[in-house]
């Protein structure tokens, strides 16, 4: 100890921290450093602070304050920043500012796996899980009664204005009536914006409804064209437009919507990550505000086939009932996926009982998707690729969510999450990486 301490010696060679810190510096970030004005004090690399982000995304360590805390007792930490020391002021800004450039950082990891031989794009998991959002679902106010506490609120008001009038000859020296009726008149604006954004949603949601009705009605008119025939059934009708009393917004973060989970209802949102069954590395990832993952399908086939045709081509995709529908087929049957989509929710069962399985019946010419899938879903080879899922992207969402300790967004609204979750999955991607650089060398080795 009497010679300067080197944190060179004091980190191993094949530390999760040398590998990120090594991966980074390989990345292009020239849009990142752009983006600086080049005034005032000299700024931290962006480098080094992407680096001290995926490896605190990657070990656990989320807000600022504490990867702050981290640079000056952690000797990992000390080794990513160099020995420096930023503030959580500036880690929160760079993170703010580096989130829409983590789309294309993400891809470049991706790239970066291909060079290493630890990826190639073929037959892919597709699944979501709920992330609880940074607000509480108690925070949460329905169009209903936001109409009730604005009433309450205004009878408030209009007792403190007759209080004023008698305060004129009686003075209340306990009482600012001025700042109390200012304070009760925020809360009936901020009620108000609630109440709007609530109408608002329901006139988009109104909306969707009545395109599906326009459709509806046209196949009714090609029906009758093409056969001379009335379609069976009644004429469908369009539902009147009416805000649903009980639509909620919610006060903390307006784009989380309550979300159900296995320990019943949060605020949240639905993250989405498609998985490479072979590497086990996240190819794709976003966030929805939607509960049901059936529209989920085509951003997936969207998100996969814009990927570098350097990572290979998209063979398969698997996903559970959730997923499944016939216009789900068929879309990853015009992308030229072979869809392996489960028809329904189904019970453990025993290997032997598996193995024992036949398809039922042969195909026709005439086969639908649905059917042609049934039928692959039911062959040997179908079931092996299909029982792939459950230890990719749900082995992934349970380390990412558990082992990485990520269960909670730290960002509020929609396009700050998305980027968020973004850098959730490109360090786990590191992560993983590294593993799999380490588990090949100890094979080589061995060899």
């Amino acid at each position: 100890m009497l010679m300067p301490a080197s944190l060179q010696d004091w980190l191993g060679p094949k530390h999760l921290a040398r590998f990120v810190v090594d991966c980074v510096e390989s990345l292009n970030l020239t849009r990142i450093e752009a983006s600086y004005a080049g005034r005032g004090e000299r700024p931290y690399r962006p480098k080094m602070l992407i680096a001290l982000l995926f490896y605190g995304y990657a070990t656990g360590v989320f807000s600022s304050r504490k990867l702050e805390r981290a640079c000056f007792d952690s000797v990992v930490f000390r080794y990513i920043a160099a020995n420096t020391s930023p503030d959580h002021d500036t880690i929160a800004d760079f993170r703010r500012r580096a989130l829409p450039y983590l789309p294309d950082i993400f891809v470049q990891i991706l790239l970066i796996a291909k060079e290493l031989d630890m990826l190639k794009v073929g037959q892919i998991s597709l699944d979501g899980t709920k992330v609880k959002a940074s607000a509480s679902k108690h925070r949460s106010l329905s169009y209903a009664h936001a109409g009730k506490i604005k009433a309450k609120l205004r009878r408030e008001v209009a007792q403190l204005m007759k209080r004023a009038e008698q305060s004129e000859s009686e003075p209340e020296p306990d009482l600012d009536i001025p700042a109390e009726i200012a304070r009760r008149e925020a809360r009936i604006a901020r009620i108000d914006q609630a109440r709007a954004t609530i109408a608002q949603r329901e006139a988009e949601r109104h909306a969707v409804l009545k395109a599906a009705h326009l459709e509806r009605l046209q196949r009714r008119r090609e029906y009758l064209a093409t056969t001379g025939k009335l379609p069976k059934g009644p004429r469908p009708k369009l539902p009147p437009f009416r805000v649903n009393p009980k639509a909620q917004v919610n006060l903390t973060d307006e784009d989380s919507r309550i979300m159900p989970t296995a320990n019943g209802f949060e605020q949240g949102y639905n993250a989405q990550a498609c998985v490479d069954m072979n590497s086990r590395l996240i190819v794709s990832c976003s966030v929805t505000q939607a509960t049901n993952d059936k529209q989920q399908i085509q951003w997936a086939l969207d998100e996969l086939l814009s990927l570098p045709s350097a990572l290979g081509k998209v063979e398969a995709l698997a996903a559970d009932a959730g997923y499944c529908s016939a216009a789900n087929v068929q879309r990853c049957e015009d992308a030229g996926v072979v869809p392996y989509l489960s028809l329904r929710r189904e019970r453990h069962n025993s290997w032997l009982s598996t193995q024992s399985r036949k398809p039922d019946g042969e195909l026709g010419p005439d086969a639908t998707g649905m059917e042609r899938m049934k039928h692959r879903l039911q062959t040997k080879a179908g079931r092996a690729l299909y029982g792939e899922r459950k230890s990719t992207v749900e082995t992934t969402f349970g380390i990412v969510k558990s082992a990485n300790g990520f269960r909670a967004f730290m960002l509020r609204g929609l396009p700050k999450v998305r980027g968020e979750w973004t850098l959730a999955c490109a360090a786990y991607d590191l992560k993983m990486l590294c593993n799999l650089v380490a588990a090949c060398s100890n094979e080589a080795k061995a060899a």
